[in-house]
């Protein structure tokens, strides 16, 4: 059995979202005032996850497993809940997105719990633009953070960058400076049409394009073949061994040869980041339904994945969740 669509792509990259909560109000993301969080009796329990994540690894041929939030830092327990799904057989490779506020503290436990690696969003290195961006003044808290994790062993650690035209647009060539000399990968991921407030603009989004010319004007770059399903171009950088990753979900989507499904914190299936349709997994867990049950509706769901995610479509509409409740 796998998670295959009816276009030949085969789903083996499952990211799941541990809570729809976040410690930061990033502008992109949502508004100042936050926003109205899932009830708990609608969450999945950690009992749950580790089921269905193992339905995943056991029946449906998933390999790789990112747990993501919102910020996957505030679920209770969560080394408890990374050694549990490291512990399944065929074991998963094991990641973890996070904004880098609590790493400091938990990259040593998740790391011996089988955290493989992380990924930190980080858009600025300026303490007044990450207030800005955040409306937090965290940014020391998400630099020890990176230094603990990479410090812990989790290896490699990326680093996730978002431009946002007339805000920190112009860091781009000293964010990949500091990446390279701090041992860390770095992506810039253009701005996406999932904020809460859909107020996201195409005309205002710094684009693959401009943030390539950008650091192309400060180092040499050269393109690095390989790219498989990965959504990152990745380009050498003065000949090495340091790279970048710049990711067009937008401008040069890699619809065609994605391979990743997600499964949202209420324990609903999404074939994509911008889906308009969900397949619920929770309803038939909680009535009773055994692996094999969850597993035929599990594929059902993802032979219903479209083409492509349609941004370029008249017709386009924002997804109603936002991405902190879909995870990244």
């Amino acid at each position: 059995m796998d998670l295959a669509d009816t276009f030949g792509r085969v789903a083996t990259d499952l990211r799941v979202s541990l809570t729809d909560r976040c410690n930061l109000r990033c502008t992109y993301c949502m508004p100042a005032e936050g926003l109205p969080w899932l009830p708990s009796e609608r969450m999945l329990t950690d009992d749950e996850i580790v089921r269905l994540v193992g339905v995943a690894v056991r029946l449906l041929g998933v390999t790789e497993v990112r747990l993501t939030g919102g910020e996957p830092t505030l679920r209770p327990g969560l080394a408890d809940l990374v050694g549990r799904i490291a512990a399944l057989r065929p074991r998963p490779k094991l990641s973890l997105t996070t904004n880098g506020l609590s790493l400091a503290r938990l990259a040593a436990p998740l790391r011996a719990a089988g955290l493989d690696r992380v990924n930190v969003s980080l858009d600025t290195l300026d303490p007044v633009r990450f207030a800005q961006i955040t409306r937090r003044d965290r940014l020391g808290d998400v630099l020890a953070g990176l230094r603990a994790a990479a410090a812990s062993g989790l290896a490699p650690v990326k680093v996730n960058s978002v431009l946002l035209r007339g805000v920190n647009d112009d860091e781009a060539p000293s964010l990949l400076r500091w990446s390279l000399a701090e041992g860390y990968e770095l992506r810039f991921i253009e701005q996406m049409p999932l904020d809460a407030q859909h107020g996201w603009r195409r005309s205002t989004m710094v684009t693959a394009g401009e943030t390539l010319a950008a650091l192309g004007a400060a180092v040499t770059l050269r393109p690095l073949p390989g790219r498989g399903s990965a959504p990152a171009e990745l380009f050498e950088v003065d000949g090495g061994p340091g790279r970048v990753g710049v990711i067009g979900s937008v401008s040069a989507p890699f619809c065609a040869a994605c391979d990743r499904v997600r499964l949202t914190a209420d324990g609903q299936v999404r074939n994509c980041l911008f889906a308009r349709e969900e397949s619920d997994l929770r309803t038939a867990l909680r009535a009773g339904a055994d692996d094999e049950q969850l597993a035929q509706l599990w594929q059902a769901a993802v032979r219903g994945k479209h083409a492509g995610h349609g941004i370029d479509e008249v017709a386009f509409r924002q997804p109603d969740r936002p991405m902190s409740a879909i995870g990244g």
